[in-house]
């Protein structure tokens, strides 16, 4: 059994490098499917950070009026604190709402004079909310619209960050169809050349297998070469696609860092879901490969 096995896998190293133009052809577009695949998970995971990076920017600030009483405001906060969709709430004093003003504005003198001229403060308290998404922020702001808090509520500000994911979702979706065209496209290539590479292996090699099949050769062990084909390609495949995206990360992660703040965001992913990563690729590609020589050899070593 060990010494079949061995003569198989003999074989298979055989026919690659007898072969060598056509297996260094399916390497590559295996390669290059497999980075497609890469980069589409790129493009996810960047997709995702900057719609958090985005939703954690957002808020809407309440601003009451100066009048209003430390009861009005208290009813106004227990009343957003019921909503299930508020995650946080941060609350400023008159003074502190003050103190950020002039801190905002300190380059500008006049602002800052027509301050100094003010016998008491004009502003009044903030209560700054969180959602969870950006759509909850508009149920908070009509739950607030209602007569009873007209007194009360000065002004609320909500920004159109909606706006905006919608764009990054429709930006990140065209370039995900076209991240899937390439990797259906390289994999489409990929079938047919391992397809032919099998076919023009067995067709050079047909007086060695009669030879085999005369001398009582089994189906598995003339076909077991092929399939030792498929998982050699897999694996270098795999292996080199993951060194390539190793040394892509690393140029790319510093440059992403500047944006979100993070110098190992791609590295961390890619490290974080090694075992899930290169276990799809390896059994996608594998069963792409095993596939395709199948059938050439379904076609071709007909019994």
């Amino acid at each position: 059994m060990i010494s079949s096995l061995f003569r198989i896998v003999k074989f298979s190293l055989q026919d690659i490098v007898r072969n060598m133009s056509l297996s260094f052809m399916t390497l590559l577009i295996l390669i290059l499917m497999l980075l497609s695949i890469n980069t589409l998970i790129v493009v996810r995971v960047l997709t995702q950070e900057s719609i958090q990076t985005v939703k954690e920017q957002i808020d809407v600030s309440i601003y009451f009026h100066p009048e209003s009483s430390d009861e009005e405001i208290k009813e106004v906060r227990d009343y957003i604190h019921s909503f299930p969709e508020v995650t946080q709430e941060t609350f400023l004093t008159k003074e502190q709402v003050l103190e950020s003003f002039k801190t905002h504005y300190a380059d500008n003198e006049e602002i800052i004079a027509s301050l100094s001229e003010l016998d008491e403060n004009p502003l009044g308290p903030t209560l700054v909310v969180k959602t969870r998404e950006p759509r909850d922020y508009e149920k908070i702001i009509d739950a607030l619209s209602v007569p009873e808090y007209e007194n009360i509520i000065e002004a609320k500000t909500f920004g159109d960050t909606q706006t905006a994911i919608e764009r990054i979702h429709a930006i990140t979706t065209q370039v995900e169809r076209f991240t899937y065209f390439l990797t259906g496209l390289f994999a489409i290539i990929a079938f047919v050349i391992i397809f032919n590479t099998i076919r023009v292996a067995i067709y050079t090699q047909r007086a060695e297998i009669g030879i085999k099949r005369l001398v009582g050769a089994t189906n598995w062990f003339i076909r077991g070469p092929y399939f030792i084909e498929s998982l050699l390609f897999t694996i270098i495949s795999v292996a080199l696609t993951y060194g390539l995206v190793h040394v892509a990360l690393s140029f790319i992660d510093p440059y992403i860092g500047v944006i979100f703040g993070d110098p190992s965001l791609l590295t961390n992913y890619f490290y974080g879901h090694i075992m899930t990563i290169l276990g799809i690729e390896f059994g996608a590609v594998f069963l792409l490969t095993i596939i395709s020589s199948g059938l050439a050899m379904r076609r071709y070593l007909r019994t």
